[in-house]
């Protein structure tokens, strides 16, 4: 049996670890930027714990994103994760129709498989970065987006998350993580959670770099 490439390895590890903090860093200053447009206009910003339109929104996530997600999936008890394949079963039919059918994505509104029975993210550590953004105003390719539930005033000027810069580092990374041909690709939540086997060895990557 061939051994197995050391040097190789550490260099997988090193690219995964270097990916990793760059994610977490990307999360910190979105955090901040909510955090400062939070204190700025506290009239207007809704967010709060059990608050859940965002869970109902429709989106794709990064290469990137998805593993992160499921590497913060497998911390989770195997009753909670079978819990929340059952419901990836359940809404995927619903999230395919609306990538595929040319409808505004946020005109639709599908439950998201993991918020649990009090409508709370169990895997809220991980979230992508859609989720940390929703209760600002965010634009992307031109077009301004605010919760529904928020008190941002129509014709008014506020600070704004450009979403689509962001969008550019996720790629970045992705990219990083898998090549051009797999980094440029996205899936919906409940393809990450139902074809989870497509991304388990970046998974095991990520989590023997963070053990590192």
């Amino acid at each position: 049996m061939a051994k197995p490439d050391l040097r190789l390895l550490r260099e997988v590890i090193s690219v995964m670890q270097n990916v990793q903090n760059e994610l977490n860093s990307l999360f910190g200053a979105i955090e901040q930027a909510f955090a400062s447009v939070s204190k700025a206009h506290p009239e207007a910003v809704a967010c709060g714990k059990g608050c859940a339109d965002c869970c109902h929104a429709v989106f794709d996530v990064s290469l990137v994103e998805a593993v992160n997600l499921l590497a913060g999936l497998q911390q989770l008890s195997q009753g909670v994760r079978r819990q929340i394949s059952e419901a990836a079963h359940a809404a995927h039919p619903s999230w395919s129709q609306a990538m595929v059918s040319g409808v505004d994505p946020s005109l639709a509104r599908i439950r998201c498989p993991l918020l649990d029975e009090q409508g709370i993210c169990v895997c809220y550590e991980a979230r992508p970065v859609n989720c940390r953004t929703y209760g600002i105003p965010t634009v992307i390719d031109g077009k301004g987006h605010v919760c529904g539930f928020s008190g941002f005033e129509p014709g008014r000027t506020y600070p704004t998350v450009n979403l689509a810069s962001l969008q550019r580092v996720l790629h970045d990374l992705s990219v990083r993580l898998a090549g051009e041909e797999n980094g440029r690709k996205r899936w919906p939540i409940t393809a990450v959670i139902l074809e989870s086997s497509e991304f388990s060895a970046l998974v095991d990557s990520l989590q023997a770099a963070g053990e590192k």
